[in-house]
């Protein structure tokens, strides 16, 4: 690699280096510990999007036009879900999880980085499925109002009904799938009954901490775009959210890999990443 070409990734660097903290300082998002590679080009697709051609100028934009904020932050945000995503992880917690959870009075769980809605609309019929919804309360959080708004609405395409029925029959589904929607025009609109135990809040993991105990704690797919620092920090706050033998469920590429958090569980499943707090 030349000099000149040196100097321009290190531009580059210090470019977003500088993005990062001026949307810290001004808007409270905290992504400077976000996984490199991945960040760089969520950072470009906007430059483009914008019609810009540097991250220098993106930082004014961002900074001066709030609007342009929000584009970015759904960029950032990692929205690729399905209902009853990863099947076998929610035949896991039919058959592993659930007959602990029916031992407490009362349920609280945590869906953190929930996206829009799809993961934490197959927890509310699994639960229903296996007659404890009634008592659990399911705290569905995520740093983007954006999605937060679609996932309060429960009205998803009805064009992935298809691939959603057959994840909830692979995962244990006791009922008929199409008993929970009704079809409208081009969209599925769930039950509402289904949301009556779900609260949706905006939450940060880089930034904010722990706002109650929990009995099961659920993030997939989420830690992957976190560096290590990150990583380790949010798995703290998982833990300091989870009553003593509580439960967490992580996504299948991530696992509790630092030696003073993984003391503090026992493994439930380990090919579907679920763990018990022990200390």
């Amino acid at each position: 690699m030349t000099v000149g070409a040196n100097a321009t990734k290190d531009l580059e660097t210090l470019e977003i280096d500088l993005l990062l903290e001026g949307i810290f300082q001004r808007y409270g998002f905290d992504f400077r510990d976000y996984a490199r590679a991945s960040l760089r080009r969520r950072v470009w697709k906007r430059v483009h999007a914008e019609g810009l051609t540097k991250v220098s100028a993106l930082i004014e934009k961002v900074l001066h036009e709030p609007s342009c904020m929000e584009r970015f932050l759904l960029d950032l945000s990692i929205n690729v879900t399905a209902m009853f995503r990863d099947p076998t992880f929610f035949l896991a917690l039919r058959r592993k999880v659930v007959p602990l959870l029916r031992t407490y009075p009362f349920v609280r769980i945590w869906d953190a980085g929930c996206s829009s809605g799809e993961e934490v609309y197959s927890l509310a019929i699994m639960l229903h499925e296996e007659g404890i919804l009634g008592k659990c309360r399911i705290y569905a959080t995520d740093m983007n109002e954006v999605v937060l708004e679609h996932a309060r609405g429960g009205i998803f395409p009805l064009s992935t009904m298809q691939e959603n029925t057959s994840n909830y029959l692979k995962s244990g589904g006791t009922g008929s799938f199409s008993e929970y929607y009704s079809a409208r025009y081009d969209s599925a609109i769930f039950r509402p009954e289904l949301r009556e135990n779900i609260i949706f809040a905006q939450h940060n993991l880089a930034t904010d901490g722990s706002f109650n105990e929990f009995n099961l704690v659920i993030c997939r797919n989420v830690l992957i775009y976190f560096n290590n620092e990150l990583q380790a920090k949010v798995q703290k706050l998982f833990h300091q959210s989870l009553e003593m033998f509580g439960l967490l469920g992580l996504g299948r590429k991530e696992n509790l890999k630092y030696d003073e958090i993984a003391k503090q569980y026992t493994t439930i499943d380990e090919q579907e990443r679920i763990y018990r707090r022990v200390r």
